[in-house]
């Protein structure tokens, strides 16, 4: 009597192509997950543009020509300190404005841009 026995490894073998290897999409995305928008900022979320300067041991922004405070940064997310790499820098800041009604606003900072690593000329 001789039993007909099919190798175990090539059904084994014919099935591990198919399953998906891990971080490698196996079908292209579909025009409808193509058109998904990217991660939509926070309510609220604003930008300010202005120079990164220091006064009285806060970080603050100033208007780029008239050096006229535009507000106070906090950083939200990130270490305070790295407002340094950004003294003397136009930036665009992308945050949420703190509605404490202080004068000037107290601006948390999520993420900084620079514009130009140099602000307007002072008078």
């Amino acid at each position: 009597m001789h039993r007909r026995v099919t190798p175990l490894f090539l059904l084994i073998g014919s099935t591990a192509w198919s399953l998906p290897v891990a971080g490698i999409p196996q079908e292209p995305p579909t025009k409808q997950q193509a058109r998904q928008p990217k991660k939509a900022e926070p309510k609220g979320t604003t930008t300010m543009n202005g120079c990164v300067d220091e006064q009285n041991g806060r970080y603050v922004l100033i208007h780029d020509q008239t050096r006229d405070l535009i507000a106070n940064l906090e950083a939200e997310g990130f270490p305070t300190e790295n407002f340094a790499k950004y003294l003397g820098h136009k930036v665009t800041v992308k945050g949420t404005s703190d509605p404490n009604g202080s004068s000037p606003p107290v601006f948390k900072v999520r993420s900084v841009e620079t514009v130009s690593e140099t602000c307007g000329t002072r008078d």
